[in-house]
């Protein structure tokens, strides 16, 4: 026996002609427009960071930042080679990143639960970055006040190198926060400030990749690549294009 048509609408017949109708309709409600010149794009702006230009602290108060730029301006300091620390724009740097996403860790879990770990399973602090630069601020302020009745940031080079080396090895005691957690916090967001795009705040006038060599964020290499063994004399290039001076926070 042969089975008879179906009446109205298979659900195939049914997509197809929603997806026909759909197709249809936005082609005849489609407007044609001719793009000329470049377009008005500027990088991130969708998500964008706070960089250079953004006026004045976004996280530290005044008096933290002071002791930010003494810490960064004795971890990398000045030499023949390049600029300090402080005058690579390393504080802005951490600055700008403690007030956005990443000074509360919002991308990470920190649910817990919190154990001490051993040095091959890493961070395992509660703390986010925020809570670990106002910890290890305060209890650095209140070190430095008991031992020398001074800040970090009046300190002589030498007493200012002999509290970083203590609180490196954890000779330091500091309130609310491990002082060795503390030093590697700011001593990796000064290694990062000083090396990353000048967009977001850090590394002035690239100076650490003219140091280097690097040639930045070039777009093409390749009028380059056959040029073995040459020294090239690349300016670095920024994400924005320009070695424009980063403005001070």
């Amino acid at each position: 026996m042969s089975e008879k048509p179906s009446k109205g609408l298979t659900r195939r017949q049914l997509l197809v002609s929603s997806a026909t109708s759909i197709a249809v309709g936005a082609a005849a409600s489609a407007k044609a427009a001719t793009l000329a010149g470049l377009p008005q794009w500027v990088p991130f702006d969708r998500n964008g960071p706070m960089h250079y230009d953004t006026p004045g602290w976004q996280f530290f108060t005044a008096d933290e930042a002071r002791e930010v730029e003494a810490i960064v301006e004795r971890l990398i300091p000045a030499d023949d080679l390049s600029v300090s620390g402080k005058d690579a724009g390393c504080a802005v740097f951490i600055d700008r990143q403690l007030a956005g996403e990443y000074g509360t860790f919002d991308r990470l879990y920190m649910q817990g639960p919190f154990e001490k770990g051993t040095p091959m399973q890493g961070d395992q602090s509660p703390l986010v970055p925020q809570q670990r630069y106002r910890l290890g601020l305060a209890g650095l302020a209140g070190y430095c006040q008991k031992q020398f009745q001074k800040a970090f940031s009046a300190l002589s080079a030498e007493d200012k190198d002999k509290v970083l080396t203590d609180l490196e090895k954890g000779a330091i005691s500091l309130d609310g926060i491990d002082a060795k957690l503390f030093f590697q916090q700011v001593l990796g967001n000064t290694m990062e400030g000083f090396f990353a795009d000048p967009i977001y705040g850090g590394n002035r006038d690239m100076v650490s990749w003219k140091m280097i060599g690097f040639p930045g964020a070039r777009y093409d290499y390749r009028d380059y690549i056959g040029r073995h063994n040459q020294k090239l004399d690349l300016v670095p290039i920024s994400i924005i294009g320009s070695s424009a001076w980063n403005k001070k926070g």
